[in-house]
């Protein structure tokens, strides 16, 4: 008897694929052929981990037998993490409130099924990071999209989340965000944080990007700064420049660390364990001077993009209070008729690519109504590559009306 009809894929997973994922093979292929790909796709710095780091793992792979760790992650990765927190926000950690994670992405996962059920109503902006969405999603919560523009600086609100006709669960907020690059202020996480512990919504606040931002002083605050109940993310990836050592960690409320505990042990048993040996010297002084060195160089590239692109029409841009990023609204160049260079952000990039070897990213994954309007822009390179990106617009834009 054929039983075959049985077999399926389970509806959880249909959930939209990351597109920016698409553009990056895209890229590649540019690269092999043409040898002359401008990367402003790749949402991760153009650099290796710091030097320190590096010579960490080296040390490591000759010291250590590298198995298996407690789960939550070596005791001294963990004691340190609380020390960069005193140095960044001025607050205290204790060693048992952070879990160390495979990335920030494998915490994401974590803190949403411990956090909330299937059926849980959560808000997020919209724009925002397109994972939020489809993990919680395939976890089966409901999505909430806060629409989030200009007025609000693409940041949710607390007078949004009053607006809504049904309570939520939780709310995900990203500062700096991605893709927009913008910040909350201080005070206004902290009217979230405190508004949600009030109202026993569980706040997740992610802050990997902490660190590459461009006020003097700097503007970042952490949600534990307001309220303990907040689950915090950061990550090695951003500002140490470590992607693909997928290291991360949270701040995690004592109310959920049992249940965050049993679930990492079931899905990865450890975080990646070269990865958390090197990660303890990410926090000496020659490691922050090396990630601030890099920060300088974004704000240098930042600079040249805020400047360059109005010149060429694009004048609809995010502030890019953080990250590298600047989000732009290309609506002007899209379109049915004579003079449009496309039906869509998808279509614009993927021309843009292939007729000019500039590679960026279409806002679809991070707005599911207005998205098609966006093109994100990574200034994670070197100047000379961004000041190449603007020449090659340049040529192959049309003359700004």
């Amino acid at each position: 008897m054929d039983f075959s009809g049985r077999l399926k894929v389970a509806s959880r997973a249909a959930v939209p694929p990351f597109h920016v994922m698409d553009l990056l093979a895209a890229a590649a292929e540019r690269e092999r052929t043409h040898a002359d790909l401008l990367n402003l796709v790749a949402g991760q710095p153009s650099t290796p981990a710091p030097v320190p780091v590096r010579e960490a793992a080296k040390r490591a792979l000759d010291a250590q037998v590298l198995g298996y760790t407690v789960a939550l992650g070596i005791p001294e990765l963990r004691e340190a993490i609380c020390g960069h927190h005193k140095r960044f926000h001025g607050i205290d950690v204790a060693p048992e409130d952070v879990v160390v994670t495979t990335g920030s992405s494998g915490g994401f996962l974590l803190a949403f099924l411990a956090a909330f059920e299937a059926g849980d109503r959560v808000a997020i902006a919209r724009p925002g990071y397109a994972c939020y969405r489809n993990v919680l999603t395939a976890l089966g919560c409901e999505v909430v999209e806060l629409p989030a523009g200009p007025e609000s600086r693409f940041q949710p609100t607390v007078q949004m989340l009053e607006r809504l006709d049904r309570p939520v669960d939780g709310l995900v907020v990203a500062s700096p965000a991605n893709p927009t690059g913008t910040m909350l202020t201080p005070a206004e996480l902290a009217a979230l944080a405190g508004w949600c512990e009030a109202q026993g919504v569980r706040l997740i606040s992610d802050e990997i990007y902490h660190g590459i931002e461009y006020a003097t002083p700097m503007q970042h605050s952490s949600a534990w700064e307001t309220s303990r109940e907040a689950v915090v993310f950061n990550s090695f990836s951003k500002y140490f420049s470590m992607t693909g050592w997928r290291i991360g960690w949270m701040l995690v409320p004592e109310r959920l660390r049992r249940a965050v505990d049993v679930l990492t042990g079931n899905f990865t048993i450890c975080p990646p364990v070269l990865a958390q040996y090197a990660a303890v010297e990410a926090f000496g002084d020659a490691t922050y001077d090396e990630c601030d060195g890099h920060v300088a160089r974004y704000a240098e590239n930042r600079a040249l993009l805020l400047a360059g692109l109005p010149r060429l029409g694009i004048t609809r841009l995010a502030p890019a209070d953080g990250a590298f990023y600047v989000y732009a609204d290309v609506s002007h160049l899209l379109g049915e008729g004579a003079g449009a260079l496309a039906a869509d952000s998808m279509e614009l990039c993927h021309r843009l690519l292939a007729e000019t070897g500039v590679a960026t990213a279409p806002g679809v994954d991070f707005d599911t109504e207005a998205g098609n309007r966006f093109v994100r822009l990574s200034f994670a390179g070197s100047p000379a590559e961004v000041a190449e990106a603007l020449v090659r617009l340049e040529a192959w834009l049309p003359e700004p009306r």
